[in-house]
């Protein structure tokens, strides 16, 4: 039996947390347009080492692998900002700054899923998703 998440960006965030937290390298989550969007995105910016959609029966499943300990682009935390409870915006002048640069905001834009330094360069607003540092 399988339990569906009311949020699956935060089973998302929340896997890769708490693999991180005993050690794992790797997760294999179902598998959406949104999700792999945002791994995939974590994945240009070196948060993440690699993301691959495994095909398989009824669902297909989202293979993503950590970077392991003592890599300079280690995820050190990960947070969901906008939930389904309270939705965060920002325009473009708003877009927050994580660890005065050194982390990483994801936002959703009308462009796709951007980091808030593509968000500011191409002038575009929109939820705030996930920080990252």
């Amino acid at each position: 039996m399988s339990i569906q998440s009311s949020d699956p960006v935060a089973d998302l965030i929340t896997r890769i947390r708490n693999a991180i937290a005993v050690g794992k390298t790797e997760i294999r989550v179902p598998t959406s347009k949104l999700k792999f969007a945002i791994a995939d995105k974590l994945q240009k910016t070196h948060y993440l080492e690699a993301v691959e959609i495994e095909k398989s029966n009824p669902r297909d499943i989202l293979h993503v692998v950590i970077n392991k300990e003592g890599s300079p682009s280690r995820i050190n935390e990960i947070t969901k900002v906008s939930t389904p409870g309270r939705r965060t915006y920002a325009g473009v002048t708003e877009i927050p700054r994580v660890k005065s640069g050194r982390g990483t905001v994801l936002v959703s834009t009308s462009k796709g899923i951007l980091t808030g330094q593509e968000a500011i360069k191409q002038k575009l607003g929109g939820e705030v998703l996930v920080k990252v540092w």
